[in-house]
């Protein structure tokens, strides 16, 4: 294989990085605006509050923006950590490949697994929210409600998930142009409808027209005034997750013009948009709603996991109401597309360094995309939603909620993976002491808790659906059982790929300071 030219920018340390390898992708194929629009889309932002939304003002009733705000900070400080990484280590496999310079071939391959689990539970949760969507739109559109029940049947829900998932494998798998033609349209789609969404429910605040609104309050945004601790981690794991994906910016990297700064600089781009999609929408949301279990009460519990379909006729109004049922299928779609992106990256990544079999890091030849593996990842995702929907409803929404904790453990891991690789270089400015050491450490300290926070929280039935396995929540079970199921497969896979487990394929190194020019 032909090495990856990792020659560092003029204000940035020399490093030895020669064992990092070429994969064959596509160079070039992405800008500054399509990796940042490749961000946005992957966290899916109407989805993320459509579903989330009353959730979290169920946790943390009006505090609702500033956990909001909560969730944003350790995410950014992971931005940097992802940033400074990525310009000395240019490498699709992000996590997977930093976290094995850093820490060794064992952490860094644990740190590969969460990501593509976590990846597979939330590609199959997008198809799932797609197929809904799809269905309620279609029966808002011809105003039958027996073609929007045919959601409740699930042989007709399954066989349209599967289809939505052979499609965005379809255009995952013919490469990165294709990707980003589809994504500018429907991420500006969401925004611009969002937008709209925000304007309305503004105005209908400001007319009184809700009998549960509210008038906007500075109180909202201080997150210290939630009730419980108990309360705020539970809302700050929801929007924790609300953040999840913008790294995807960085798994192009390769493909990337530009690939040492543009994916770093379009990651934070993307954060900068969500952070204030989501606060602009749930304050709105608030003023024009309220935050009550009551009426249209964010927190209803009757309409909380899917607060867009309740609000969009109250809103917008039916004609405009439309628009935003079109808005959470577009975003969920957009999503589902994207979001095979990072896994298939970091497949191709783990198998090109030889810790997955060979076979997965073939690259098409005319695509210059992963195909292999984003197939695999099509199959995985559409077998793991077929089962978890036929074994139980309950299972398939306990392994959703299982999933803040692979996101808290992988972006922990690289967030510690960059103030350790970058350790010698600290005290050579004020700039690499806090954007390479302090603010990744930090951020990677805030997700740890949360993690620890989660792990103990999930051991409660009461957490999540209810769910219990001999006496011990099902979330719990869940999200340890993939953990402890990954330890298994890679113990299998050091038996049959000793070189990289051992160390000599991808290295456990410390860059080397050199004197800059």
């Amino acid at each position: 294989m032909t090495q990856l030219d990792v020659r560092p920018a003029a204000e940035d340390t020399a490093r030895d990085v020669t064992d990092v390898r070429g994969k064959g992708l596509g160079k070039g194929s992405v800008g500054l605006v399509g990796s940042a629009v490749i961000g946005v889309s992957t966290v899916a932002p109407v989805y993320c509050l459509t579903s989330t939304l009353g959730s979290t003002a169920g946790e943390v009733g009006v505090q609702m923006p500033a956990v909001f705000l909560a969730g944003f900070l350790p995410m950014l400080l992971v931005a940097f950590a992802y940033r400074e990484l990525n310009k000395a280590v240019p490498d699709c496999g992000t996590s997977f490949t930093w976290t094995v310079k850093a820490f060794g071939p064992r952490i860094g391959w644990m740190c590969g697994w969460g990501l593509v689990i976590a990846t597979i539970i939330v590609l199959s949760n997008l198809a799932g929210v797609a197929t809904s969507y799809f269905w309620l739109l279609a029966g808002e559109i011809t105003g039958s409600p027996s073609i929007a029940a045919l959601d409740d049947n699930k042989l007709v829900h399954i066989a349209t998930c599967l289809t939505l998932i052979a499609v965005a494998t379809a255009i995952s798998y013919r490469g990165m142009t294709a990707t980003k033609g589809v994504q500018y349209t429907l991420v500006g789609l969401q925004l611009v409808v969002l937008a709209v969404f925000v304007a309305m429910a503004l105005q209908k605040a400001s007319a009184g027209s809700f009998d549960t609104g509210l008038d906007f309050s500075w109180e909202w945004m201080n997150p210290f005034a939630v009730e419980s601790m108990a309360a705020f981690t539970a809302g700050l794991s929801l929007s924790i997750f609300m953040y999840w994906g913008w790294d995807a910016c960085l798994a192009t990297n390769e493909e990337t013009t530009g690939s040492a700064k543009t994916p770093g600089r379009a990651s934070l781009i993307a954060m900068v948009v969500l952070v204030g999609s989501y606060l602009a929408t749930g304050i709105a949301a608030q003023m024009a709603v309220g935050s009550g279990d009551k009426g249209l009460g964010l927190a209803n519990p009757e309409t909380s996991d899917n607060v867009f379909a309740a609000l969009a006729g109250p809103v917008m109004g039916p004609a405009l109401g439309i628009l935003l049922f079109i808005a959470v299928l577009a975003s969920a779609a957009a999503s589902l597309q994207t979001t095979f992106i990072p896994v298939a990256r970091t497949v191709l990544a783990m198998s090109a360094y030889e810790a997955l079999p060979p076979a997965y890091a073939k690259v098409h030849p005319k695509f210059k995309t992963p195909g292999r593996a984003t197939v695999m990842a099509g199959v995985a995702t559409g077998a793991f939603y077929t089962v978890m929907t036929l074994v139980s409803e309950n299972v398939l929404t306990d392994t959703i909620f299982a999933l803040g904790l692979m996101i808290c453990f992988y972006y922990s891991l690289t967030a510690f993976a960059c103030a350790w690789y970058f350790r010698a270089e600290l005290r050579r400015s004020a700039r690499d002491l806090f954007f390479k050491g302090v603010f990744p450490l930090l951020g990677g300290i805030l997700l740890a808790a949360v993690f620890l926070k989660t792990l103990v929280d999930m051991w409660d039935p009461a957490y999540g659906s209810g769910s219990t396995v001999l006496g011990v929540g099902s979330v719990f079970v869940i999200g340890v059982g993939l953990l402890v199921l990954g330890l298994g497969v890679m113990l299998v896979t050091e038996r049959r790929s000793p070189a990289f487990f051992r160390g000599e394929v991808l290295t456990k190194s410390t860059p080397a300071l050199v004197v800059e020019d």
